[in-house]
């Protein structure tokens, strides 16, 4: 019985993997197989419930009876096995990934194919040098077309200036860039003002999901999934960012790491590190942390009135009727980047400076004057240098405090007084509020 069943381990691993199978692990030591389906290959983790079932399947379709749980369970720790042991190390990317001078975009649909961008151009490949996974609610790019113009997105967006816009389609170049760093892309306005269907745009442009857009996360390991799972990370409607969100998310827009306490062990952490293009939108004040800010791009969205409002399903089907022309228009801005960026000189370097670098070579694929793009960008630098102060609880005080005087003089421990003496003492108790001088 043993023999028998080891033969039949061997011959279900022989058909499931095929002659040209690989199994290999990540750095993190994640086992993953590459096999053949069909027409085309596609990489899977081993503990994903596809390789299970098509274990399950082969075994019925030879045996006429599902597999039992025990000889299941031996077949998923032998491929294990061999991808951990015998396989080699390589990294597995998700919607995005960059080889030598190339940008590759997995364009999620059945055929497992990508886009190829290069600095003389884009083309859509079959068979992609790179490890693409795919994760649950990923949904497909359209197939991109040439001759598009980044032009033809702007009716689909709620902005009150053209500077806004500019940022807007340099912020999508950049989400397509598979190394960042990524500025936070804020979107703010009253309600009615369209922050969502901004949002939803973003992520229809750069990476489709059926669920585009969500709440805020309660912890780290909920933000660690997400980022795991997405290459672009959006949240809907948020009113108040915690201390250890804020700092998180620029942990994520930067590079940086996270560590939770693996699940169901005592000592075991669970480690990822990543950059990813963040997206928030709220009414109003959703970002008021210093360094967060530092590396946000704040765009606005005045009220949308009644007769310019179009029907949902109008809207959408507009779009993705035009969504095609739009992508191949940024692809045609992301080669034009890879091309121009090392000959890109900045005369200063703002925050955020790959950002700016990359933006600044991506403008002639718009047809934007040379220095439309750096203008607007350090103009939406004041507004956060404006809106860190109004976050500030001693500006306003100080304000108060300098409407009938030029100068002030005194020691620390006065002035702390006298500030204190301008607000309200729920103010003063707040953990924000110096506590001494």
């Amino acid at each position: 019985q043993d023999t028998g069943r080891k033969a039949l381990q061997k011959k279900f691993i022989a058909e499931l993997v095929g002659k040209d199978a690989k199994f290999f692990h990540t750095p993190e030591n994640e086992p993953f197989i590459t096999l053949s389906v069909g027409d085309h290959r596609e990489t899977h983790r081993i503990q994903d419930i596809y390789i299970k079932r098509r274990l399950i399947h082969l075994f019925y379709k030879r045996s006429g009876a599902p597999p039992s749980s025990n000889l299941l369970n031996d077949l998923l720790d032998l491929l294990e096995a061999f991808a951990l042991f015998d396989g080699p190390e390589e990294k597995v990317f998700i919607r995005l990934a960059q080889r030598k001078h190339a940008i590759y975009i997995d364009l999620c649909d059945s055929s497992w194919r990508a886009v190829k961008v290069t600095p003389k151009g884009w083309k859509v490949v079959s068979d992609p040098p790179v490890n693409f996974r795919r994760a649950r609610g990923m949904t497909p790019h359209p197939y991109p077309e040439r001759g598009g113009s980044i032009r033809e997105l702007r009716p689909f967006l709620n902005f009150a200036t053209e500077n806004d816009f500019v940022l807007f389609a340099s912020w999508l170049v950049a989400a397509i860039n598979a190394r960042g760093p990524y500025p936070v892309l804020v979107v703010q306005g009253e309600a009615g003002s369209a922050k969502s269907t901004a949002a939803r745009v973003v992520r229809e442009m750069v990476d489709p999901n059926t669920t585009p857009l969500r709440s805020e996360p309660r912890e780290t390991r909920d933000l660690m999934i997400s980022a795991r799972n997405s290459w672009v990370i959006a949240f809907d409607n948020v009113t108040h960012l915690t201390p250890w969100l804020s700092d998180a998310l620029c942990r994520l827009a930067t590079g940086g790491g996270f560590a939770t306490r693996q699940l169901y062990t005592d000592d075991e952490e669970k480690l990822f590190e990543a950059m990813r293009p963040v997206l928030l939108n709220g009414i109003d004040g959703t970002v008021t942390r210093g360094d967060l800010l530092d590396r946000s791009l704040i765009l606005y969205l005045p009220t949308i009135t009644d007769e310019k409002r179009k029907p949902e399903k109008q809207f959408w089907r507009h779009f993705r009727h035009i969504q095609p022309r739009i992508l191949g228009a940024l692809l045609d801005a992301v080669s034009c980047a890879l091309r121009r960026l090392k000959k890109v000189k900045l005369d200063r370097l703002p925050r955020m400076a790959d950002f700016a670098q990359w933006g600044t070579a991506a403008a002639p694929a718009f047809g934007w004057t040379e220095g439309t793009f750096l203008r607007a960008y350090f103009a939406n630098q004041g507004t956060a240098n404006r809106l860190t102060l109004d976050a500030s609880p001693i500006v306003q005080p100080l304000k108060l405090l300098f409407v009938s005087r030029a100068i002030w003089t005194g020691t620390p421990s006065e002035l702390l007084g006298k500030l204190t003496r301008h607000v309200p003492h729920e103010v003063s108790q707040q953990r924000y509020w110096p506590k001494n001088a």
